[in-house]
């Protein structure tokens, strides 16, 4: 049968304590050891997908991790994921493929079904790799819910997993939450920790030395080492709160030099998802992005307004009418400010959005969408969710306006959607992308309203580059300082303060 790879599991006090940053980390750590290493998560509630090269659909986070560890990413490293669709709905992807979108009672009731399926996957990276580094999700002492558990101390138990602890002392009262989830545990469960880790620690480590040791006394238990708080990491979240405070803070960071710089619009959508395609645009020194919740957030004239992927389009459409943004952004458009919509986005643009099949909630929904270009979508259903990675070019009649600078040159992109929207035989449109010989999103006339389904095209550096060049030329401003987006870079980086801060020795 062959021996099983070795597994260390991260688990945290909480969500947001930097879990999926450190298993990252370590991947990155390890591969550069010579380890053969591959991430794991059972169960991942997330916005942010990925597609693999088989054209599954798992959380972006064990994407990352995968590329760290310098290894394709396969469904098995993330069998089970929750997309959030409403407070109690998601849709449930498992391996790879949509099920169904289903209630959490129903959810829950179907769990031990599920069992099989996480066993399965998690024995098949442990065949396939010498070390397995898995991830947990939230806290593992929601004692209410324990007798649920598909992603904590269980899946320890089945990989014989030791665990490290994480706790975040940014947020503060880190005692009480690495010493208190220590006291809620089971006594076969604690045995399993054997190390804790501070994160996100801000000043001088010094100075907190005392602290490691009334930690280590009071748990009985070693804390491995304290890892700075890192900014501009330049990695991908899959949290929602990870972008708000990261991606926003950035902004806030860039108004100071917000004169010379392009500014760059996205709402921030309630059910935004694969937000992390902007990290590079967000990175340029150039750009000022502002990530918008109301019309008062809005800059007097954005350079560009980018209407992000959506989870639930019908209910982030409802939301931009609501809040004031959708008049406003269509006053915007009006007086000639450029507009991309990406996938969800996309087909906000559009004029009408029919839901046949109650694939977004509700059967036979017919939504006025922002008509700022001649296209309708229509909703398909479940079973014809589109998942793939995708090779685009330009297609020539869109070089024009926002495009005008895109080199000839192929783009790596993928899709994840439901729906096709077409344009009703428009004279005003012209293909935007070609996609495996067929045409995807429409580019206005004059060539600054858009709208496509593939995401990541701001992750090509030459594409990035050249809208970057438009806008600045458009407003007679001096082209922004532009530069690749490196993210092995930023692995390495990880890496080597991860090295550098904790002593790891006794789990390898």
């Amino acid at each position: 049968m062959g021996e099983l790879a070795r597994t260390i599991m991260v688990q945290g006090t909480a969500s947001t304590v930097g879990k999926s940053t450190l298993v990252t980390g370590l991947c990155r750590l390890f591969a550069r050891q010579g380890w053969r290493v591959a991430p794991f998560k059972a169960q991942n509630m997330a916005l942010n997908s990925f597609v693999t090269p088989a054209g599954g659909e798992i959380g972006r986070a064990q994407a990352v991790q995968a590329e760290a560890a310098g290894i394709e990413p396969t469904v098995e490293m993330n069998p089970i994921l929750l997309k959030p669709e409403g407070d109690s709905r998601s849709q449930v992807i498992m391996l790879g493929r949509p099920l169904s979108t289903m209630e959490a009672r129903e959810y829950y009731r179907q769990r031990t079904g599920f069992e099989a399926v996480v066993k399965q996957a998690l024995e098949s990276l442990r065949r396939a790799y010498d070390l397995v580094i898995i991830e947990g999700a939230g806290s593992p002492v929601e004692i209410n819910l324990a007798r649920y558990d598909l992603v904590n101390m269980r899946v320890a138990h089945w990989a014989d997993a030791s665990v490290l602890l994480v706790g975040d002392i940014d947020r503060g009262g880190i005692f009480a939450s690495l010493l208190g989830t220590l006291m809620l545990l089971q006594p076969e469960e604690r045995e399993r920790v054997k190390g804790l880790i501070v994160n996100k620690f801000r000043g001088d480590l010094e100075l907190w030395r005392e602290g490691e040791r009334m930690l280590e006394a009071r748990a009985g238990i070693p804390v491995l080492g304290t890892v700075p708080f890192v900014r501009d990491l330049g990695i991908a979240e899959e949290d929602s709160v990870a972008l708000e405070e990261g991606t926003a803070l950035l902004a806030q960071k860039q108004q100071g030099e917000a004169t010379r710089q392009l500014q760059i619009v996205i709402p921030r959508l309630p059910y935004m998802s694969n937000y992390d395609e902007f990290d590079a645009l967000a990175a340029e020194p150039g750009v000022c992005l502002h990530l918008v919740s109301s019309p008062e957030e809005l800059p007097e004239r954005p350079d560009l307004i980018i209407l992000p992927g959506t989870k639930n389009t019908f209910a982030d459409l409802a939301w931009l009418w609501r809040t004031g943004l959708a008049v406003h952004i269509r006053r915007l458009v009006r007086k000639g400010v450029a507009i991309l919509g990406i996938c969800g986005g996309y087909q906000m643009l559009g004029e009408r959005l029919c839901d046949p099949t109650g694939a977004e909630g509700s059967v036979g929904a017919v939504e006025t969408g922002l008509s700022l270009l001649p296209v309708e979508t229509i909703f398909a259903s479940l079973e014809e969710k589109v998942t793939s990675q995708s090779v685009a070019n330009l297609t020539r009649a869109a070089c024009r306006g926002l495009f005008a600078f895109v080199p000839e040159q192929p783009l790596r992109a993928y899709q994840i959607h439901l729906g096709r929207t077409a344009d009703g035989n428009s004279t005003s449109l012209v293909p935007l992308l070609e996609v495996n010989g067929e045409a995807d999103g429409f580019l206005s006339e004059m060539g600054w309203i858009a709208g496509c389904y593939l995401h990541g095209l701001f992750e090509n550096d030459a594409f990035r580059h050249a809208i970057l060049r438009a806008l600045g030329e458009r407003r007679a401003a001096p082209v922004p300082e532009m530069r690749p987006f490196e993210r092995m870079q930023a692995y390495d980086r990880l890496a080597d303060i991860l090295e550098k801060h904790l002593d790891l020795c006794s789990f390898i």
